[in-house]
């Protein structure tokens, strides 16, 4: 079983205008596909080590029965315009990786969306939790992006 998943989408926006929405805490929110995301309260981020808060609903998964709780998202790598990931700590520091990995191309940026739980300890890896989220909802992360981003479109309010 792979321990990393990435999915890549050419989207029809500059990287610095997708990286705007990466580093902004409501941007995440904004494009969220699982569900999960209910709100975020920060600064937008501007170096690894900076943090945010994001109020979560685990009940949009229907695994396990958390409810509403909140966790704090740690910027691991920041390249501006180039990359952006972070771990997520709260109840349990687990370790798991989520990132964007931008591209300048012809069309746009190529955008590559991430999600790596190799560096999680065995313990975990043995509950068979992961991955939380399944590639389908990267993709379809990428795919809200975007829309998001789209040429000609107001940029939500984030």
């Amino acid at each position: 079983m792979p321990e990393r998943l990435e999915v890549q989408r050419a989207v029809a926006a500059s990287p610095g205008e997708i990286f705007a929405v990466l580093s902004d805490p409501r941007g995440h929110v904004a494009i969220d596909s699982s569900g999960m995301l209910m709100a975020a309260d920060g600064e937008p981020v501007t170096k690894a080590g900076d943090t945010f808060v994001v109020h979560m609903d685990r009940e949009a998964l229907s695994d396990f029965p958390l409810g509403l709780y909140d966790v704090t998202v740690e910027i691991v790598t920041f390249e501006q315009d180039r990359e952006i990931a972070w771990t997520i700590l709260g109840r349990w520091n687990i370790g798991h990786v989520y990132g964007y990995r931008l591209e300048p191309i012809d069309a746009g940026t190529l955008v590559t969306s991430y999600y790596d739980w190799s560096a999680i300890e065995q313990g975990w890896k043995d509950r068979a939790i992961f991955p939380v989220i399944p590639e389908s909802a990267l993709r379809a992360t990428l795919g809200i992006l975007a829309r998001t981003v789209a040429p000609g479109k107001a940029r939500p309010e984030l």
